[in-house]
């Protein structure tokens, strides 16, 4: 843990703020220090962090593409430009200029300067931005950068598996037993249902943990498992993917080599469980899933998923769970009918039955109410996870009933790309993406095509606007609990609309937006494990452990933390982050379960768009496309 500032803060004659020679940098994992008050005025920046968090040019930590954007701030409270250098590794000034004033910006409560060094364009590792004699974290440039990240993204998913013990051979120090895995009250093998006068159990094996905790959640999994599969489709039909780097064996996973490519062999992990939550034929609700399978009361921290003592119960089916899995058992459908003919035809099947099933119960809504033991995942509008199904089942398909229902949806041209993003609560723009990228023959699709540029628009419209780089800036000015999640989902935006549309502006928006996740933000950390110099490494989570147990494993390498939350609710942010200002209510400790906390629906994201970044190259001129992906499961 970081000490609190020793010496006060100086203002040097250019007018950069910096911390006073000989004194320590605040950070946002420093013990609480006097001055931070419950009764601090709203949006106010806690003394401790009034300094920054460390360097106060902030870059992108891990780097920049050759002929891509190349973004930093600091924070100044000059009135005029000030003189930058970029330093490579040897020490040497290989560029300078003067910083562009961007007066003060509401998420950080500071004064900051831009600075763009995009015509510097020589790939090499451990470059600085210095200003005012204040170098920045090192970075590198070259067309490789994310080349790692886009696999330990999806890596990160072979270790949140539950039902299987995770092999120390393919990642060592994060071996450990299979959780859940027995028949009785504390496995998924035979759970009850509850609350709903059912009269069976089920086998709901499988699928992965869904954050920190031990509870899965279909509605949440639904989204995770989706942009896995997502993921893979656009290495097949974009101009620039990347189809190669996503092959078999890429992941090192137990099913590698298997003649499947990885990240298809992980999503199946999850949708075997999703389908594994349908009601079975036969019962009262039949076609119907349910909702999450948690523990009945909270486990403490930390705790082994197989050392859960806690009983397992199986929570009602709702209609947002039953058309996730209609949703993405489509999808499922599509994607794998090349590699396994019978699994594609039995989520086809499984989609249909969850599809009819939703129709003829379409209010079952699940409680925002979590209960002891895991997420509540409520949600009292279920139209847009209507609107994506029927969007899946008709790409699948082709059939007119879904395309009939896409277009008597107020969903298909409601304007549904918000501020805040798209999420597991907010589906629609799932259902809108795919219309506009997958090959089909929908009438009005070029419609939905420049509805997806719009909405680009509007996102890239933001970035440019922020002094951060950054597609997200509620207008509330209150950053949201898992922000970084719909930073990176506003960015899946941007990049479709580079894939429909070949405009560099929106590649280059992309390229900008990913800096503030690695380091371009008022704390000054990569939210990153492994990636960078100063990155979360305490996530929130029970067997992820290292702070509380030395015996248990630190995240892995590649997992994201949920971000900046305004609303401070767990304890430690309610001590150390009283009155924080948006982007500094942050604090890297494993209790702090409200910004830091890791999550399949996080992580899906940021794979999704390191992955897209990775295939830019030196993120200049675009390839041709390839040849379009016929649908090979339409009937």
């Amino acid at each position: 843990m970081r000490a609190a500032v020793t010496a006060a803060t100086a203002l040097t004659a250019t007018g950069l703020l910096a911390v006073a020679p000989g004194a320590t940098a605040a950070y946002a994992d420093a013990a609480e220090p006097a001055g931070v008050s419950a009764a601090a005025p709203s949006g106010a920046v806690p003394e401790m962090y009034r300094s920054g968090t460390g360097p106060e040019v902030r870059v992108n930590q891990v780097g920049y593409l050759p002929d891509g954007p190349k973004n930093a701030t600091v924070a100044s409270d000059a009135g005029t430009g000030v003189p930058w250098q970029l330093r490579n590794a040897a020490g040497k000034t290989v560029a300078s200029g003067l910083t562009t004033p961007r007066g003060m910006d509401a998420a950080s409560a500071q004064s900051v300067h831009a600075i763009d060094f995009s015509a510097y364009t020589t790939p090499g590792k451990g470059y600085r931005l210095v200003v005012g004699g204040e170098a920045s974290h090192p970075f590198a440039i070259g067309a490789d950068v994310y080349d790692g990240l886009r696999q330990d993204a999806l890596k990160f998913y072979y270790t949140q598996r539950s039902g299987i013990a995770i092999d120390d051979r393919l990642r060592p120090g994060y071996g450990r037993p299979a959780g859940h895995v027995s028949a009785g009250e504390t496995g998924d093998r035979a759970v009850p249902c509850v609350n709903n006068g059912c009269d069976y159990t089920l086998n709901v094996a499988g699928g992965w943990y869904d954050a920190g905790d031990q509870g899965k959640y279909v509605v949440n999994g639904g989204i995770s498992v989706y942009q896995l599969m997502n993921e893979f489709e656009r290495s097949r039909t974009a101009p620039t993917g990347g189809a190669a780097k996503l092959g078999d064996g890429a992941l090192a996973i137990p099913e590698s080599h298997n003649g499947v490519p990885d990240i298809l062999d992980e999503a199946r992990w999850e949708q075997e469980f999703l389908l594994r939550m349908q009601v079975p034929a036969g019962k009262p609700l039949a076609g119907m899933a349910h909702h999450k399978v948690q523990d009945d009361s909270w486990t403490t921290l930390p705790t082994r998923p197989d050392q859960d003592t806690k009983k397992r119960v199986l929570y009602p089916p709702s209609t947002a769970a039953t058309l996730n899995l209609a949703a993405t058992a489509a999808q499922a459908a599509r994607v794998f009918a090349p590699y396994d003919r019978a699994f594609a035809e039995r989520n086809l099947a499984a989609a249909k039955a969850a599809w009819a099933a939703a129709k003829a119960h379409p209010s079952m809504y699940a409680s925002g109410d979590s209960g002891s033991g895991g997420g509540g995942y409520g949600d009292t509008d279920v139209s847009d996870e209507f609107y994506w199904a029927a969007a899946e089942l008709y790409l699948t398909t082709g059939e007119q009933q879904y395309a009939d229902f896409l277009h008597a949806s107020p969903q298909h041209t409601a304007d549904i790309w918000s501020e805040r993003g798209f999420g597991w609560d907010h589906v629609a723009a799932l259902g809108r993406l795919d219309l506009a990228t997958v090959p089909n023959n929908l009438p009005d699709r070029d419609a939905v095509r420049r509805s997806v540029v719009q909405g680009a628009d509007r996102y890239l419209a933001t970035l440019r606007a922020n002094p951060y780089g950054t597609p997200y800036a509620p207008s509330d000015n209150r950053y949201d609990w898992g922000s970084n999640s719909m930073v990176l989902n506003n960015l899946v935006v941007i990049a479709t609309a580079y894939d429909l549309t070949g405009d560099a502006k929106y590649r280059d928006g992309v390229l900008q937006g990913m800096d503030y996740v690695l380091g371009r933000n008022v704390l000054d950390r990569s939210y990153v494990t492994g990636y960078g110099t100063n990155y979360s490494h305490n996530q929130h989570s029970r067997w992820y452990a290292h702070s509380l147990d030395k015996r248990l494993p630190a995240p892995p390498k590649g997992a994201l933390a949920g971000g900046a939350n305004s609303g401070n609710e767990d304890d430690v942010a309610k001590a150390k982050l009283a009155g924080c200002a948006p982007q500094y209510c942050y604090v890297d400790d494993v209790m702090a379960f409200a910004g830091n906390e890791l999550t399949i629906n996080w992580n899906a994201p940021l794979a999704w768009v390191s992955a897209f970044i990775s295939d830019q190259r030196d993120g200049g001129v675009r390839e041709p496309a390839p040849a379009q992906v016929t649908n090979p499961v339409r009937r």
